[in-house]
């Protein structure tokens, strides 16, 4: 298993915090974002990372052999050299095109701006298909990226749902949503072509896409593991009150 995690992003909605730099490298109690979602990987057994950089690159670069030091743990940067003019699509896609050039392994992808509980990072690796972690519990608003599940089946213990991907993205009715996608995710080595693939037309038809669409395309094809956080928080850092919200939830799952 390979942890890809994208620290790209200029994260403008953070400013004056991400001035100097990107928002992976912002700190909660004296740990960097990034540290402490490789810390959560290093936990599965996952010991190779890719990490994807753009802005404010050079600072990402010179931390990522401290932080391989320490952990003992091999990490690779990629640069997405058009950060400021693209999306995840396109820093996903230099990370995963590169795992399949080099015929590597699965991969777990995360947003580098997601504080988690490293549970919830424990149950997608666990799962045995390219999985979503979905949350079923958190209220719904406009900015949350929801998706609808058509056929939706559940296993025995109520953990992972299976389904196809009726449509996905921020604009969707939330009555009909089954959940919000949080920004973590597995592609599995036998869908990583497939999934190039689809990333690719999502390039081609807009730079500016997320990858997350992806799954969409790929849930026609190939099986994926919804696996339901049932009440693990977690957050994604957009904004200040994002960061907020962020450091208390550390304080309460460190406490």
């Amino acid at each position: 298993m390979i942890g890809v995690i994208l620290a790209a992003g200029m994260g403008t909605r953070l400013m004056p915090l991400t001035k100097e730099i990107p928002k992976a490298l912002l700190k909660i109690n004296d740990m960097t974002l990034l540290e402490r979602m490789i810390r959560n990987c290093v936990n599965v057994e996952i010991t190779k990372f890719i990490v994807v950089v753009g802005y404010n690159r050079d600072k990402v670069i010179d931390l990522c052999p401290e932080i391989a030091e320490k952990y003992d743990i091999e990490i690779k940067t990629i640069v997405n050299e058009k950060y400021d003019v693209t999306n995840t699509s396109v820093s996903t896609y230099l990370a995963s095109n590169y795992i399949e050039e080099n015929d590597l392994d699965d991969f777990i992808l995360v947003n580098g701006d997601n504080v988690v509980d490293p549970e919830i990072i424990s149950r997608l690796n666990a799962s045995k298909n390219t999985g979503m972690i979905i949350d079923n519990f958190k209220e719904l608003n406009e900015e949350s990226f929801k998706l609808i599940i058509d056929d939706e089946s559940f296993n025995e213990e109520k953990t992972i749902a299976n389904g196809k991907i009726n449509s996905i993205g921020k604009g969707l009715d939330i009555p009909s949503s089954s959940g919000e996608f949080i920004g973590v995710s597995k592609v599995i080595a036998d869908d990583v072509a497939e999934f190039n693939r689809i990333l690719e037309g999502l390039i081609d038809e807009d730079p500016q896409n997320y990858y997350d669409f992806a799954y969409k395309d790929l849930s026609n094809i190939k099986t994926i593991d919804f696996v339901l956080t049932n009440g693990l928080k977690w957050t994604e850092i957009d904004d200040h009150t994002d960061w907020e919200n962020a450091q208390e939830l550390v304080k309460e799952l460190e406490s």
